[in-house]
């Protein structure tokens, strides 16, 4: 017998998408349990990136900041440089232009932009060019080093080329010198240390009461006080002598430089007395006398007795004569006795005569100033040797040139009503020049 059950009693297949809830309850339990297993267990890329972290790492806020990419910041423009080229005996500035990579037409452009630029063909060995070139090879900018004070500046604009002059303030320092002759005012200033240029000027201060060829003795002294200029603690130049003090045969004399309310600048005496005469004692500096005046002296080249109307002073050729004093030339030229030679009129009644020369400076009716060049020392005409031939005329007589300076007219003063600020400026430097001879224990008869 068949066993049936009753169709009311038969398992019935439950609706699509629908389960007991049961059976949804258990299936929940176990995703999530599977979920919590896959976060807990780390996977290979998690391990790489866990042992690649340093073991002392110590994971602060500022050091997880370092781990994490930066943004990129905009490239930094780098500043051109400027690229210095010397000026070297003979070069030109196109030769230099052309050591800088730059092309013709940038000099052309250059020297085109400004008056300014024109002094850029007057360059000089010892001088410095610097060139700001852009990367396509473009002048942008240019510095010409005039001296170690001055510099011209040229920098490219809209239109052209700007022009800024620069000028460094030199560091001004007071400096003390002094020495004992032994043989030349020139050789003892030397071995001082003290600069040729300051040297000159002292001549040139004390040239109208001093005649450095006669009248220096061995044991004269001399003291100067003179400026020195400075620029980053560099010695650049010597500047103006301030005080001096000549001691010679037991006489002082003294220079101090004095600038009126005018503005002129002058050497005076501490009398008031200026250093300046009408007549140098002597038309050119640091020499011999090889033949005085003398009306009856034998001649080098005749061998005859014939008048010596003037001095000769013996110095290398080319070294510079100076005009005695103010005037115009009234002749210049060459002869076959004379060489080249120049004659100076003096206002009416003064002439001076400079002859052998070996090459002049001046032409017929040039006005000249006393210590100007007028030529150098050579030996043209009738001449033994390289020699000044000097003379000196009074109303048309040939007068002694050693001696007619004391008889000439006395030289301009400080105005009465000027002294006591004359003197008021004079003071401190009076001071240093006292104080210091006395530290060198010197009483004007030789040095201690």
């Amino acid at each position: 017998m068949q066993n049936w059950i009753p169709k009311r009693h038969a398992m019935r297949k439950p609706p699509a998408g629908k389960f007991p809830r049961r059976h949804l309850a258990l299936a929940a339990s176990t995703l999530i349990a599977l979920g919590l297993t896959l976060l807990l267990l780390p996977g290979e890329n998690a391990e790489a990136k866990r042992t690649a972290i340093p073991l002392d790492l110590e994971l602060t806020p500022s050091r997880i900041s370092e781990s994490v990419s930066a943004p990129e910041e905009p490239p930094v423009a780098i500043e051109q440089s400027w690229k210095e080229i010397p000026v070297e005996n003979g070069d030109s500035l196109s030769a230099i232009f052309s050591r800088a990579n730059l092309t013709p037409q940038d000099l052309h452009e250059l020297l085109s932009s400004s008056s300014k630029a024109k002094e850029l063909n007057k360059i000089k060995p010892g001088q410095k060019l610097s060139f700001k070139i852009s990367d396509n090879g473009q002048l942008d900018a240019m510095s010409f080093q005039v001296d170690k004070l001055n510099s011209i500046i040229f920098e490219r604009g809209v239109t052209g080329f700007t022009t800024t002059k620069m000028t460094e303030t030199p560091e001004i320092r007071q400096r003390v010198a002094s020495a004992t002759i032994t043989s030349s005012l020139y050789r003892a200033a030397q071995d001082a240390g003290v600069s040729q240029g300051i040297i000159m000027e002292l001549a040139n201060i004390f040239g109208g009461v001093l005649d450095f060829v006669y009248d220096v003795r061995k044991d004269d002294f001399f003291i100067v006080i003179y400026e020195e200029l400075y620029l980053n603690g560099e010695l650049l130049s010597s500047g103006q002598i301030l005080a001096a003090q000549y001691f010679n045969r037991g006489k002082s004399f003294e220079a101090y430089r004095y600038i009126n309310k005018q503005g002129e600048v002058d050497y005076f005496s501490e009398a008031g007395e200026s250093m300046r005469k009408a007549f140098l004692r002597a038309p050119l500096d640091f020499t011999r006398i090889s033949s005085g005046f003398n009306p009856k002296r034998l001649h080098p080249v005749f061998k005859t007795v014939r008048p010596h109307r003037g001095v000769d002073y013996a110095a290398p050729r080319g070294t510079p004569v100076y005009a005695a004093g103010d005037g115009r030339v009234a002749a210049a030229g060459y002869s076959k006795a004379n060489g080249n030679y120049v004659f100076i009129k003096h206002g009416e009644a003064y002439m001076t005569k400079y002859l052998h020369l070996h090459k002049r400076a001046v032409s017929k009716g040039d006005r000249v100033r006393q210590r100007e060049t007028i030529g150098w020392v050579g030996s043209t005409g009738y001449a033994t040797g390289p020699h000044l031939h000097y003379e000196f005329l009074l109303n048309g007589v040939h007068r002694n040139p050693a001696t007619i300076v004391k008889q000439l007219p006395a030289p301009k003063k400080v105005a009465a009503g000027a002294m006591p600020e004359f003197k008021a400026q004079i003071a401190g430097m009076q001071l240093q020049l006292r104080t210091y001879a006395a530290q060198r224990n010197y009483t004007g008869t030789g040095a201690g």
